[in-house]
């Protein structure tokens, strides 16, 4: 375990100095965004191109490890949304499964995973991320829409109201450069396409810049969002949202993956190792934007990203020791 700790505790020793630096001041909270940009549209599209160039396209289009992590996280999003919808409504229930669902496989979990498993991981939690970004999201901003409420402002509820949803995360989706980036890697390496070295070593060096900068980032985003969100908010609104996200999920992608296995789909006990460390990551940042585009309730979301996240640093390393 104490080993394990000695690779885990940097990465989120890196979240809490973005956290620490925000609520004092030293990084200013204007900043965040020059920040959050530089990762999404620069650093971690760059590592992400390169894991998937570099990776063979078998591992990236695993039927068995996606098929696994997509009948979970649908799991994960039928059984928050039917423990809450009665007190939350469509809107919080659907953004409440998605960040019991959706784990920060991007920010935190491509460089944590490879710094612990090895390049060779890599693959996987690009599939996974790709799941999760295409399909889990999308369907909880279509289940927000039921309840017949608008998107601040937007066209109102019902089928109309989902269609639109649905179209805006189309759009969202295609705006994002880490979608384009995994189709772009997966692309080079079917056709074992090299960039050229100049080209190549600049990537490299984006790439490079992606695990520290978006980890700091981290820790400032939730610091933004703690500070920004003044209502009080019951724990048990989002405590047990986040220990179903650090404990119930990874159990049940291991009792899934462990089912597969049995049944003959061809799972390897690495690949199966990734996908419950990845369950097992807290949950996703980005959901907490979702969440402010779609009128949701913003503070509850944070919370479990918080609470989340600072409990992760023992339940992912304990994960992690009994995995591996």
């Amino acid at each position: 375990m104490l080993s394990v700790l000695l690779i885990t505790f940097p990465f989120f020793a890196l979240v809490l100095c973005g956290y620490l630096a925000t609520r004092a001041g030293a990084l200013p909270v204007a900043a965040i965004g020059g920040l959050n940009s530089f990762v999404l549209y620069f650093a971690l599209p760059a590592m992400l191109y390169r894991f998937g160039a570099q990776t063979p396209i078998a591992q990236l289009l695993d039927p068995a490890a996606a098929g696994v992590y997509l009948l979970c996280a649908l799991i994960m999003v039928g059984g928050t949304v039917a423990l809450t919808l009665r007190r939350r409504g469509w809107n919080d229930a659907a953004f409440g499964a998605l960040v019991a669902a959706f784990p920060n496989s991007g920010f935190m979990g491509v460089p944590l995973l490879v710094a612990l498993l090895g390049e060779h991981s890599a693959g996987t939690v690009i599939l996974t991320l790709a799941v999760d970004m295409v399909i889990t999201t999308s369907l909880c901003i279509a289940l927000s829409r039921l309840g017949g409420g608008g998107d601040n402002g937007a066209d109102g509820g019902g089928a109309h109201g989902v269609g639109v949803a649905l179209r805006n995360a189309l759009r969202g989706m295609a705006a994002n450069p880490m979608p384009w980036s995994i189709v772009l890697g997966g692309v080079a390496s079917a056709l074992q396409w090299q960039l050229p070295e100049p080209v190549d070593k600049t990537l490299a060096m984006l790439a490079g810049a992606a695990s520290p900068v978006a980890l700091f980032t981290i820790g400032a985003v939730l610091a933004r969002s703690q500070m920004n969100q003044h209502e009080y908010v019951p724990p048990g609104q989002y405590v047990p949202i986040a220990l179903a996200k650090l404990i119930a999920h990874p159990l049940l992608v291991w009792c899934v993956g462990r089912a597969a296995v049995a049944l003959g789909f061809q799972i390897t006990p690495f690949t199966l190792t990734v996908l419950v460390l990845l369950a097992a990551l807290p949950s996703a940042s980005n959901v907490a934007l979702l969440v402010e585009r779609f009128g949701a309730h913003g503070g509850r979301v944070a919370r479990v990203i918080l609470v989340s996240t600072a409990l992760a640093f023992l339940s992912f390393s304990a994960a992690v020791a009994l995995m591996t």
